[in-house]
């Protein structure tokens, strides 16, 4: 008799129904792939009463013993999203001896080193690929494809919401607050856009590459973040005049001169670099390894169908080890403790934007308060761009230290001929 592997799904929402779809519309490939017929039992839902037609036949429930207590049950898959209770709920799933499937980054990134630790425990297998990228492959690639490489450095646009609107910004010239409001009517963006919009999303997503990539532990705390909120139709200009383009990027480094250093934050990126391509709602992630050389993972980084096809993907990985009986072949091996690099002692170039007043000498003086501090200036554009009795200056530095920059920043300030320092944003360095 064919072996039967029994899901049981906590969370039928746009990715969990997805996930329903894939699994119905694949079913003889994935039977045929796994070696056994892979069987959704029970879905975990927070209000019976409520009609849902796609889960017509399914077992409903709304207590979570019914799933984690149930001995028939393999596989526990978590799309509730969120904490709370999804974590609890995952760590009670594996101590009963199930493998979990998740696509949340949140619990992954604040609490993966507890996940991973209570799957060893049990021996199982805990599996989230679909927490970074939606449908891009990049959790299993750094796992196993890429770990006869040291990884130095892993660099992407994982958040569809922010590179819409960057895009939108670059293409039609448009404002920030025009591009947010048109992102929302869309469904791209929530109602309190905060999350993506400041970049917290984007940095749960760098704290969970990084770790694996680099094989230490980096917690969300870890990250500097940075959002899109200060980026003008000014500085889009200035970047494409310059011969970049603006991108908020996920950036994780490892050197062996200043440790590990994450971050997220826009950029000015050169136009030949192969994320600067990359627009609208997609994502992709760049991968720079000692032995692979340079790597790029592109696709839909959202949406119902993409998420459910790397939610599916590791419930057929977990179902293949329940056939063969080989849980855990592929730990996380992120325990490394490598030094985090400050965000002060991080090196970078930076564009500068002032305000300044239009008088002779006042060029002069902006550059020696750049060079007291340290910082030696690539390129400076002086423009007056319609403003009476002012100028703007746009300053492209050579790296520097970000404890530099800020010093530099701080001098300005303090200039009766500097009425405003517009913005800051890192350049990334053209391609070697």
């Amino acid at each position: 008799m064919e072996k039967v592997i029994r899901v049981g799904l906590l969370g039928a929402g746009t990715v969990g129904s997805g996930v329903i779809q894939v699994l119905e519309m694949n079913r003889r490939q994935i039977t045929e792939r796994v070696g056994a017929q892979i069987q959704l039992k029970t879905v975990l839902v927070r209000n019976l009463a409520k009609k849902r037609p796609q889960l017509e036949g399914y077992v409903l429930t709304d207590n979570i013993d019914d799933i984690v207590k149930d001995e028939e049950i393999d596989v526990v898959v978590e799309l509730m999203g969120g904490l709370e209770p999804a974590r609890e709920y995952m760590l009670k799933a594996m101590e009963h001896g199930k493998s979990v499937v998740t696509a949340n980054k949140d619990v992954v990134a604040q609490f993966g080193k507890e996940m991973f630790a209570m799957a060893e425990k049990h021996d199982v297998d805990f599996m989230f690929e679909a927490s970074v990228g939606g449908g891009i492959p990049i959790i299993t690639p750094l796992k196993q494809c890429l770990t006869a490489n040291k990884i130095t450095e892993i660099m992407g646009i994982v958040n569809g919401t922010t590179n819409y609107m960057l895009t939108k910004m670059t293409e039609c010239g448009s404002d920030y607050d025009e591009v947010l409001k048109e992102a929302q009517a869309k469904g791209y963006a929530e109602a309190n856009p905060s999350a993506d919009v400041d970049g917290l999303d984007a940095a749960r997503k760098a704290a969970i590459l990084a770790s694996l990539a680099f094989n230490t532990r980096v917690e969300l705390k870890d990250v500097s973040v940075e959002g899109i909120t200060k980026i003008t139709p000014d500085d889009i200009e200035y970047a494409r005049n310059l011969g970049y383009v603006v991108k908020l990027l996920a950036v994780g480094k490892d050197s062996p001169e200043h440790g590990v250093d994450v971050r997220v934050h826009p950029v000015f990126l050169p136009k030949e670099h192969p994320l600067a391509a990359v627009n609208g709602v997609f994502n992709a992630i760049f991968v720079r390894g000692n032995a692979i050389g340079e790597a790029m993972f592109y696709g839909q980084g959202a949406g119902s169908l993409p998420t459910a096809s790397a939610v599916v993907a590791d419930i057929i990985d977990v179902s293949r080890d329940i056939v063969n009986d080989t849980f855990g072949r592929v730990r996380c091996t992120c325990y490394e403790q490598k030094r985090l690099c400050p965000l002060e002692e991080t090196e970078s170039s930076y564009y500068v934007r002032l305000l300044v007043d239009d008088k002779p000498g006042v060029l002069g003086l902006i550059a020696t308060a750049f060079g007291d501090a340290g910082v030696s200036l690539k390129s400076v554009i002086q423009t007056q761009r319609n403003i009476v009795d002012h100028a703007e200056i746009v300053a492209i530095t050579h790296a520097v230290r970000h404890a530099s920059i800020q010093a530099a920043l701080q001098e300005l300030k303090g200039m009766p001929v500097v009425d405003e320092i517009r913005n800051v944003i890192r350049v990334e360095k053209e391609q070697a």
